[in-house]
């Protein structure tokens, strides 16, 4: 068999795609596993003066360690990484400081913080800056084509054709090379869209997450570190289109009032964006020479805040298998470890992707009795040490 072009070729330089380029080109040292990182348009790291992006991430301590690995964490220094200590959940029908209120609190356990609030083209700039640094192949051009052979994967990129062992699809949630692979996974939208900014609040949010659960979806105040709060606003359409129209004091009046004053006076500081939502667990992660991972594998609710962290324990548990088969000098395109990584990896996101359904459903749904329950649920769990300590512990392991 002739030698391929590169042994992992990984389509799509976001935050996920990124981070299994640099990890792989870490754990396995200089040369030793020849990787392409396939990204038409590379994100490069902001500049210290420019404004945060409204897109950000609530990095878990896994997460962090695994940018800490490769390198990548220092380099997130200049974009100030936020760490937030508690997380309060609360119903709309609840004050936040009442007994129904859930409050999770890094003290509890002994840890200094729950994670990072971190921007994300920041992660992505940082990862790919690590991944070059570390010996990955920059490709700036699109897939355009895909031929999954028993012993080589062959790749269309415009007019350059390259071979490899195994073609990792990192390439988002509508994944252009999942199509291509022929496995199926369509996303299935919510009733939903996410508005997103950043917000100047009255009061210090003292390192807190605040989400407030309202009947149209929950709205979530993540502190930033010049004292600032990112807003992650789910709300349908229709009433989403309404507020993206109203002029800046109007919707910090709306978001205030939402919010139920919790920091005082919100105003808004940034451009607002907003964006539909959607899930899905594709039905199958592998096939011949090809696997998903991050959006392009899965896709949830952002009300917990783990989309990222699901993709990088994607990473971490495809680059185990890819490092393991390496040192066995086995063929890293086997459907053996590609099986075991797609079996254990898609059993976890289904089962993750359903919990947060349930919760969106539960949490938007205005039956009276539902109300009730799902106030005396969180109050509960606030009160039953083991199961907030469950919680708190999946918060942190992403």
């Amino acid at each position: 068999m002739t030698r391929p072009d590169f042994d992992v070729l990984i389509g799509g330089g976001g935050m996920v795609g990124a981070a299994l380029a640099a990890l792989l080109a870490s754990r396995t040292g200089p040369g030793q596993l020849r990787i392409a990182l396939v990204e038409p348009r590379p994100t490069l790291m902001p500049l210290p003066q420019e404004p945060l992006d409204v897109r950000v991430s609530a990095v878990s301590r896994a997460g962090q360690r695994l940018l800490a690995e490769v390198g990548a964490w220092p380099l997130l220094s200049s974009r100030s990484p936020a760490a937030y200590e508690q997380m309060i959940v609360w119903d709309a029908q609840d004050p936040p400081d009442g007994p129904n209120a859930l409050v999770f609190d890094a003290a509890e356990i002994g840890e200094p913080d729950l994670g990072h609030i971190v921007e994300n083209q920041a992660i992505a700039a940082s990862l790919i800056e690590r991944a070059i640094a570390l010996g990955v192949t920059l490709l700036r051009t699109p897939v355009v084509g895909l031929q999954l052979e028993r012993d080589r994967a062959v790749v269309d990129l415009g007019e350059r054709r390259v071979s490899t062992a195994l073609v990792v699809a990192a390439d988002g949630a509508e994944s252009p090379m999942r199509h291509l692979a022929g496995l199926r996974g369509d996303p299935t939208p919510y009733p939903q869209t996410a508005i997103v900014t950043h917000l100047r609040p009255e009061k210090p949010h003292g390192a807190a997450a605040r989400q407030r659960f309202l009947p149209g979806g929950p709205l979530a105040l993540l502190p930033l570190a010049d004292g600032r709060v990112s807003l992650v606003w789910s709300l349908p359409p229709a009433q989403a289109n309404a507020l993206m129209a109203l002029n800046d004091d109007a919707f910090s009046s709306a978001v205030t009032a939402a919010s139920d004053a919790v920091l005082g006076q919100l105003d808004v500081v940034a451009q607002r964006g907003s964006f539909p939502l959607r899930h899905f667990n594709a039905a199958h992660y592998a096939a011949t020479r090809f696997v998903l991972v991050g959006d392009a594998a899965h896709a949830v609710h952002p009300l917990a805040g783990q989309g990222v962290n699901q993709g990088f324990l994607d990473v971490l548990a495809l680059a185990d298998e890819i490092v393991a088969e390496r040192a066995r000098r086995g063929d890293i395109g086997d459907p053996g470890p590609l099986g075991r990584y797609a079996r254990a990896r898609q059993a976890d996101n289904a089962v993750f992707g359903a919990a947060l359904d349930a919760i969106y459903r539960v949490y938007t749904d205005e039956r009276a009795w539902i109300r009730g329950a799902r106030r005396r649920l969180l109050g509960l769990a606030q009160r039953l040490g083991p199961v907030k300590q469950h919680l708190v512990s999946r918060a942190l392991l992403g």
